[in-house]
């Protein structure tokens, strides 16, 4: 597959709430071709899993 696909592939799955099947696709689309739109993808995924708001865990 190439790298386009890899990351429509991720975009696919992301869209389905697989969120670990994207970045897997993600990565691989990386490793093919560095500039690819799967580094933004990536990493906006990552900012969402990280994201933490402690008001919402202390009530």
């Amino acid at each position: 597959m190439t790298a386009a696909e890899w990351y429509l592939q991720g975009n696919d799955h992301r869209r389905h709430g697989d969120w670990q099947k994207a970045l897997n696709c993600y990565m691989e689309a990386i490793a093919l071709d560095p500039e690819s739109p799967a580094v933004e993808a990536r990493q906006m995924l990552i900012d969402i899993l990280d994201f933490y708001n402690k008001d919402a865990y202390n009530p």
